[in-house]
């Protein structure tokens, strides 16, 4: 008898399983329904008005709240649906939704398929986002990979799609969306890898923008061309399937060679632009920065930066027009850059650089920063980050430290030839070249005040000078002025010869106009602001002074720098330029050895303002560009705006100074026979008065009266203390005695950093024979015929001295022929080695007479 057996489908073995099955699928489904209804009531809290709140830039207003920029934070510019390609659209609805136009918000059939791959998987490995899904992540930065984050990410997508039509969501989508390289949204795309708008970008181009999508950085055509390329074709391909474009055309498009424009592409921007949106990021995060769209006030003032730029630009190119300037050109390079496919081939340029700050004397805020002649071409900041020899525009600062230890303006200094060995700038040999006065025509002067050193810019007397207070208390003072970088130890440094950047320079020239204190540091934001106007950053209140010398040596200074600028190496300031007369202008100009670097740092009682102009790799930039040719101007333009919107005050004399009358002869107490025989050649002699009134403190007060002038004449110059370092034989009368032209360099020397042949020196006829030296090496030196003027006969060759043996009785090395007939030969004859001081004769020292015939040959060794 058969046992009946019920159907397997009846069994207990599978309904019961069926049933749990069923069950927990009941549960799963009643949770999953309740899970989806919170995260659907969620995704109603979201503001869906923000979509379309997107600023292309974060806008920059001046300190006058003046719109002058926008700033890449979001490098994006929002353009509406009618700007954007059909090529583009269709192009990114075949490669990332290809039924954008059919479905809601999201595809479930996409979605299936993809969450079936991401449970094998046991995490979220692949979406199956619309665009609309990917317009709500963006949107409300839903970055978080989990299912939470994909629910509410559809039922966002969903009210969108309720809200909006199709184009609207494109255009929302195509202005947010990121495409790499910073760039946010088709516009910013369009102008950053192809130099033009994106209604005007190419079929193949269209389907480049929509390959990088996926992933913006790897595909970059920048960073992997390759790669960029094989993602254009896909996509190209996809749109011939979907119909958008036939087999032709895009063969034709798969062809073309992908082609960017600069990397740096940088219109519309400049260096005050880059730094401020620097500081932006540096004060609120990058995220924030990315994503919200501030009004950042700052404290440039629009009018003076535009001065700026535009003075700075045009003088630069005269100055590229000079006669011996034998380099690369602005206009030259603009336009292989404006020709070039792909500028980032090009190599970087160089051309005549410049850089200008100006500076707010009693906050330090930025008025103007020009980091260079265009931002597009190069991006470094020579304002900001470049630090190069200040040349003799760190002279002030010498003097400044020489004050602060008792000398005062009207002490007298040696304005004579100097050895080099005393600072080494150019060699270790010969005699000290003269390029800070600012012209060719400079002369030796002797005894002069330290009023005039600095107003004259002279250089051998900035150095003895400077070795009145030393090297350690220059540097000192220069770092308590704001000069942070470090300064070499060395009386180079007394010239400029240590490199700055040109922001500590003009921080540091507000002591002068501020009586002796600068602020902290120089700023340019003010505060910033976000959609709704709630301010979320602000510039602390930093009114802290950073007092570097006292107010009495700040004024003192600064009546220099007044002299310096109307009858000094500035005059032409007022002369050649147009320098308005207002109240407080001083300044100095500043050129380096070998004129590598050109500069003007100068201010009025609210203002500073420093200018600079050079290469980016130091090489001169024409025999006799000087500092008052080149940056002056564009100072002149700088300031002369200013005073508008800053009205310049008389700067006040502190009450802890007080004038006196010294005699500049003697820089000691003048007396009733204070005065010189000048020969005029209408009235014969006249007798001048040689005293004036000098700012002294009562410490600094000379207490003696004049002792050149009347019965004791014993007259005490400033000059290097003793036995410390080389000098030239001073066997020279310097008022015969040109120095180092700048524009016609003369230096004999064995390493002859201006490659001179000829001397304009006239030696003096010796009354007695010159000792015989010390031992020395052999050496060659070379003697020129010379004429009445004092420059080489051209009609005369040169005559070279035989090698001198060590030991050997000195013999004339050889006769220089006199312009006037008759005259008795003179010979050119060794330095004497320097004696200590102490073995020097009185008389030697203090007499005022003119001393004996200088010797152009190398200085003895000692």
């Amino acid at each position: 008898m058969n046992r009946f057996r019920p159907p397997w489908y009846k069994r207990p073995i599978f309904y019961v399983p069926a049933i749990v099955v069923v069950l927990l699928g009941l549960v799963a489904g009643i949770w999953l329904f309740s899970v989806a209804s919170q995260l659907e009531k969620q995704a109603e809290t979201y503001d869906l008005t923000k979509l379309d709140q997107m600023e292309s830039a974060s806008v920059i207003v001046d300190r006058n709240d003046k719109i002058f920029g926008q700033i890449y934070v979001e490098n994006r510019e929002t353009v509406p649906y009618d700007q954007l390609p059909r090529d583009l659209v269709n192009a990114v609805v075949a490669i990332e939704d290809s039924k954008f136009y059919q479905h809601n918000g999201y595809d479930l059939m996409g979605i299936a398929r993809a969450s079936l791959k991401n449970l094998v998987a046991g995490e979220v490995r692949q979406g199956a986002s619309t665009i609309t899904q990917q317009l709500a992540r963006n949107s409300f930065s839903l970055k978080e990979r989990t299912f939470r984050r994909k629910f509410i990410e559809i039922f966002l997508a969903r009210r969108i799609e309720q809200r909006f039509g199709k184009q609207k969501i494109m255009e929302l989508y195509l202005n947010r969306i990121y495409f790499g390289g910073g760039l946010y949204g088709a516009e910013a795309a369009a102008r950053g890898y192809f130099g033009k708008p994106a209604k005007e970008l190419t079929l193949a181009e269209c389907a480049t923008l929509a390959g990088l999508i996926k992933s913006p950085n790897k595909l970059s055509p920048w960073s992997d061309a390759e790669a960029s390329k094989e993602t254009r074709n896909v996509v190209l391909g996809r749109m011939r399937d979907l119909g958008f474009i036939n087999g032709p055309t895009c063969t034709l498009a798969q062809n073309e060679p992908v082609v960017t424009s600069s990397r740096q592409n940088a219109r519309g921007q400049n260096y005050a632009v880059d730094y401020i949106r620097q500081q932006v990021i540096a004060a609120v995060g990058w995220d924030a920065a990315m994503n919200e769209g501030y009004r950042i006030h700052t404290t440039i003032d629009a009018r003076l930066q535009k001065v700026a730029e535009d003075s700075l630009r045009a003088h630069l190119n005269e100055a590229e027009k000079h006669p011996g300037y034998n380099h690369q050109t602005y206009l030259d390079y603009a336009a292989d850059f404006k020709k070039a496919k792909n500028p980032n081939s090009l190599p970087a340029p160089d051309y005549l650089q410049g850089a200008v700050i100006a500076l707010d004397n009693e906050t330090g805020g930025i008025l103007a920063l020009v980091g260079g002649r265009d931002f597009e071409h190069n991006q470094y900041d020579r304002a900001l980050q470049a630090k190069r020899p200040a040349g003799t525009a760190m002279t002030p600062f010498v003097f400044a430290a020489a004050f602060a230890k008792g000398l005062f303006p009207g002490s007298i200094v040696q304005d004579s030839v100097l050895d080099n060995r005393a600072v080494m700038i150019g060699g270790r040999t010969g005699i000290l070249g003269e390029w800070g006065p600012e012209t060719a025509d400079n002369h030796y002067e002797g005894p002069i005040t330290a009023r005039m050193a600095l107003a004259k810019s002279k250089n051998g007397a900035t150095v003895r000078l400077g070795m009145e207070p030393g090297v350690d208390d220059v540097i000192q003072l220069c770092h308590d002025a704001g000069i942070h970088s470090e300064l070499r130890p060395y009386p180079a440094t007394f010239l400029g010869t240590s490199e700055i950047t040109l922001a500590e320079l003009a921080l540091a020239y507000t002591n002068f106009p501020n009586g002796g204190w600068h602020p902290a540091a120089p700023h340019i934001l003010d505060r910033i602001e976000d959609k709704d106007g709630s301010t979320v950053w602000q510039a602390k209140e930093d009114r802290t002074r950073q007092k570097a010398f006292s107010p009495e040596v700040a004024y003192e200074v600064h009546s220099c720098l007044v002299d310096a600028l109307t009858i000094g190496t500035g005059s032409a300031a007022y002369h050649d330029f147009g320098l308005k007369k207002f109240p407080g202008a001083a300044g100095k100009t500043g050129t380096a050895y070998d004129f590598t670097d050109v500069l003007f740092a100068g201010y009025d009682s609210a203002v500073t303002c420093a200018v600079w102009a050079g290469f980016d790799k130091p090489q001169t930039i024409y025999r006799g560009a000087f500092g008052h040719e080149i940056a002056l101007p564009v100072w002149v333009d700088i300031m002369n705006a200013s005073t508008a919107a800053y009205r310049p005050l008389a700067i006040r004399q502190p009450p802890g100074l007080e004038k006196v009358e010294i005699c500049s002869k003697s820089g000691l107490l003048a007396t009733d026979k204070c005065y010189e025989t000048i020969q005029n050649d209408a009235t014969g002699a006249v007798q001048r008065r040689t005293t004036y009134e000098e700012l002294v403190t009562p410490e600094q007060k000379p207490k003696d009266p004049c002792n050149i002038h009347g019965d004791t004449k014993a007259l005490i110059v400033r000059e290097l203390p003793e036995g410390q370092w080389p000098r030239a034989a001073l066997a020279v009368d310097t008022t015969q005695t040109p120095p180092i032209p700048a524009r016609a360099p003369t230096l004999v020397a064995a390493n002859d950093p201006y490659q001179s042949v000829h001397s304009t020196v006239q030696p003096v006829v010796e009354e007695t024979p010159a000792p015989t030296p010390a031992p020395v090496e052999p050496e060659v030196r070379v003697a020129t015929p010379v004429v009445e003027s004092g420059m080489p006969d051209p009609s005369k060759p040169i005559l070279k001295a035989e090698p001198v043996n060590p030991g050997a009785p000195v013999t004339p090395v050889t006769t220089i022929p006199q312009a006037t007939p008759g005259a008795t030969p003179v010979e050119v004859r060794r330095a004497e080695a320097v004696r200590p001081m102490d073995q020097v004769p009185n008389d030697s020292i203090l007499k005022p007479t003119p001393p004996p015939a200088m010797d152009l040959g190398q200085p003895t060794p000692q």
